[in-house]
């Protein structure tokens, strides 16, 4: 049977945009279909604008610091419209580019809603196409939980649209999204509190890096309150809203901004009609090639729940690419070594196991550890220290662990990640000399075990 496409691609995010540019680079006619903005969730309500009001908010921090080298700058005001206008329009710059980046390879966009009728065919505004293979790459939603009072809650998506900086904020949540806008709201100069339900935010984390996050959190102004939840919203006349906590507890807040998890974006997609299956997180089904239970319909990125990472959807996309139509380059994607950033204030940079979770995989560990205070705050009244830590393993003696809290740690760990993936033992970090003076050489001159 003949098909109107090779490839059909559901989402124009970056896993579906990776591997539909590709598929067509390979020879296959592909067609993309986009009801919403192309470049997905981290071009527009993720990880891209995010990092542009994090940067934003590190002036504050900047201009303190700035009288200890000898510059004035007093007067310094903010604008939140001003930071937003300029977001808004480099993400309008972006979605042109993704657009070129899909067209220039020869696939074609259908800007509108996709939804599956069968195994080989999807209607996109009520029109009709087949394809051999269907690839979702729908991704993920921001998920508020029901609760009195909860439509006055803002997400993840809404957050990016503020008309103005409110006064008070409340961020609920405790996963990185909720840090690092807790960081950006208090470093804009909002009164701001992060609430969350359990003991100490970021779990999964190395509980190190936890702890001194939460120490240096703190030490900047950044209410945190643990083992807090909330049980309702009140919205009062003059616009204030009203937070009753399930303790009892009443906080008064300009918005409430929720970051409690995201669930896959599935809505009206007809899954009804086909064979394909959801685990039961709900998240769609798939092998270790993302086929799923239907052979013709595949799927990848944060539709399928495994690490929802931007450069992990995009790997993933291309091995599907390889897969379909250049088989002989097709390797699978490797998990291991996933190296990742939160971009709180201070940062933190993380690769490999924390020390907590190679214990519990029966690991023999070795841990090194550093705390000090970066030479680019010698100069200021700022106390805060950075972390750097190594988790190394005792019988083979290689670096399985890598954790960063501080300045740039993201650029900083994404360097040593390379070192891990091929397999650098502690000597070998021992061996390589340093760049001084940086942060970063502290990472090739721990000679003291802290403990084993």
């Amino acid at each position: 049977m003949t098909h109107d496409f090779d490839l059909f691609v559901i989402g124009a995010g970056s896993g579906g945009v990776r591997a539909a540019r590709f598929a067509a680079d390979f020879g296959a006619r592909v067609a993309v279909a986009e009801s919403r903005y192309l470049g997905g969730t981290c071009v527009n309500v993720g990880c891209v604008p995010k990092k542009l009001l994090v940067y934003g908010a590190h002036f504050s921090e900047e201009f303190a610091h700035a009288g200890g080298f000898g510059w004035s700058v007093e007067g310094a005001t903010f604008d939140w419209p001003t930071l937003i206008a300029n977001k808004d329009r480099e993400i309008h710059r972006l979605n042109g580019i993704y657009r070129n980046l899909l067209l220039n390879s020869g696939v074609e966009l259908l800007e509108g809603h996709a939804r599956l009728l069968g195994a080989n065919q999807v209607e996109v505004d009520g029109k009709t196409y087949s394809a051999a293979h269907i690839l979702v790459a729908t991704g993920g939603w921001p998920f508020i939980p029901e609760f009195p009072g909860c439509e006055h809650a803002i997400d993840s998506n809404q957050v990016f649209h503020l008309t103005e900086l409110p006064k008070r904020v409340l961020v609920v949540g405790g996963g990185y999204i909720a840090v690092e806008f807790a960081s950006i709201f208090h470093g804009m100069g909002a009164d701001t509190s992060l609430l969350y339900r359990g003991e100490l935010f970021l779990r999964g984390f190395d509980q190190a890096v936890r702890e001194h996050l939460q120490i240096e959190l703190s030490r900047k102004g950044l209410d945190l309150q643990f083992n807090a939840d909330v049980a309702r919203i009140d919205k009062q006349t003059d616009g204030c809203l009203r937070v009753t906590l399930k303790d009892g507890r009443e906080l008064d807040a300009d918005c409430v901004f929720y970051a409690t998890g995201r669930r896959p974006m599935l809505d009206d997609l007809g899954l009804e009609n086909t064979a394909v299956k959801l685990d039961e997180r709900g998240y769609i089904q798939v092998d270790e090639h993302y086929r799923s239970a239907e052979p013709s319909i595949l799927a990848i990125g944060d539709v399928i729940g495994r690490v929802q990472l931007t450069p992990v959807a995009l790997a993933e996309g291309m091995a599907v690419a390889r897969r379909l139509f250049r088989p002989q380059e097709y390797r699978k994607v490797d998990y291991d070594l996933i190296p990742t950033a939160v971009f709180s204030l201070p940062n933190i940079g993380t690769v490999g196991l924390g020390e907590e979770q190679a214990r519990k995989a029966g690991r023999q560990v070795r841990i090194y550890e550093s705390r000090f205070r970066p030479m680019k705050l010698g100069l200021t009244d700022s106390q805060e220290r950075a972390l750097m830590k190594l988790v190394v393993d005792a019988q083979t003696d290689k670096v399985i662990g890598c954790h960063m809290v501080g300045p740039e740690a993201g650029e900083i760990v994404q360097g040593l990640a390379v070192a891990m993936k091929a397999g650098a033992t502690k000597a070998v970090f021992d061996d390589t000399l340093g760049i001084h003076p940086t942060a970063a050489e502290e990472f090739v001159t721990l000679r003291t075990l802290t403990r084993e």
